[in-house]
């Protein structure tokens, strides 16, 4: 871990136990749950909600838009950025859109992600999570499970079930690293992004040309006449960087959690009734997706005691909602036996998560069965050297070395 204090009060975690959110954060979210703080490069201030119920009522609120908020908000405007969106902003990015125009484009695709659809992929996840765990056994210890596992699942399930030539994956995989590292200088980052449309934009061309069964097929094919190209390439984007990033966030960081509590450990691997518990329990604890998109209040209006004025930022702190003493009891402990409360790790309201169901199962077969096939599992490394991924809107590691 590196200087704390030079992250952005939000994305900070407590040290030396990256888990849990900064002891600043837990402390408002028991002393002033909603309070302005400066996190803007320009200076501009923002409303930080840390409290799960207001965090809620922001997410559920219509006055709050997530449309209005510039996307230069947090980061210092470079040349030309004008020109050049992030995934979430990019046109037909259906989480960067109010209601109800965020309903008709987020519908396009939602069917494929029903917990029904999901269902039916289970074999295949299965087959999938097997092949990584084969080629781990086939190269032997040690091992970098952010790129052996963490990565390698998500990428493969998504590029299958959305429609992405296997020889792209390693190209999805390296963006999806990218798009959400804040540290990242500006000039590359435009880079990025830039590079990101321009290749989904040529899969794009190519679907249209020969539509598939897949999600991006059906998506040219039965929507091709209302969106534009530009506007398929947006929703794409969104969906293969979201999806791919934000599971392997949690399948790395969730392994080691159960790491370094080994009584947990056990119980996940030798106990399959305990397996849907105890996956919402480590998407609670960790919360890798730290914020939301940043609203902007677009009427007056009251929120926690406090009183927004229109034009007023709001910002969440998923991982210190997620820890509400208000609503957990032993909020800061983990335990997979805890039962069922509602989380925000997927947030909530109309932007909640499409891709929750397929990133559940994701968690739900694929740490059990690593854990099974490698009993023996540990850091190959001190914990304290890990490589957290300190300033990013999806928590991660830069790699995890393991052997067994």
């Amino acid at each position: 871990m590196g200087n704390n204090s030079q992250v952005p009060l939000p994305y900070r975690r407590e040290q030396p136990h990256p888990f849990s959110p900064a002891p600043e954060l837990q402390q408002l979210g028991r002393e002033k749950p909603i309070s302005r703080q400066s996190v803007a490069p320009n200076g501009d201030s923002v409303w930080l909600v840390t409290r799960h119920s207001l965090a809620r009522e922001v997410l559920s609120d219509h006055r709050f838009s997530v449309k209005s908020t510039p996307p230069t908000l947090l980061r210092p405007k470079a040349t030309g950025e004008a020109k050049v969106a992030t995934p979430a902003r990019q046109p037909g990015s259906f989480v960067g859109y109010d209601h109800p125009e965020h309903a008709r484009l987020r519908s396009m695709v939602s069917h494929s992600f029903t917990a029904k659809r999901i269902a039916d992929w289970v074999p295949r996840i299965e087959e999938i999570v097997h092949d990584c765990l084969d080629a781990m056994a086939t190269q032997g210890p040690p091992a970098d499970l952010a790129t052996a596992f963490g990565q390698e699942i998500p990428s493969r399930v998504l590029c299958e079930l959305i429609g992405i030539p296997e020889e792209d994956r390693k190209e999805l995989q390296m963006r999806a690293n990218l798009a959400f590292d804040q540290t990242l200088d500006r000039g590359r980052l435009i880079d990025h992004f830039v590079g990101l449309r321009d290749w989904v934009a040529d899969l794009v061309v190519q679907k249209r040309n020969s539509p598939d069964n897949t999600m991006f097929g059906a998506l040219v094919r039965d929507y091709g006449h209302e969106l534009t190209d530009t506007e398929i390439t947006g929703m794409v984007a969104l969906i293969l960087v979201a999806g791919q990033d934000s599971t392997a966030g949690a399948l790395n960081i969730g392994t080691l959690l159960l790491l370094r509590h080994p009584d947990q450990l056990a119980v996940v691997r030798d106990d399959p009734t305990i397996t849907e518990q105890a996956v919402e329990e480590l998407l609670r604890y960790i919360t890798v997706t730290q914020t939301g998109l940043v609203r902007t209040a677009t009427e007056d209006l009251e929120l926690g005691g406090e009183q927004i004025k229109k034009g007023d930022y709001v910002m969440m702190s998923f991982s210190q909602a997620n820890r509400d003493e208000t609503v957990y009891q032993d909020a800061n402990v983990f335990d997979v036996h805890r039962e069922r409360e509602p989380h925000l790790a997927f947030g909530h309201g109309i932007h909640f998560c499409l891709g929750a169901p397929l990133a559940r199962k994701e968690l739900a077969i694929g740490i059990p069965a690593l854990l099974r096939r490698f009993p023996d599992l540990k850091l190959a490394i001190p914990f304290e050297e890990v490589p957290f991924r300190e300033f990013a809107t999806v928590y991660g590691v830069e790699s995890l070395p393991v052997t067994w």
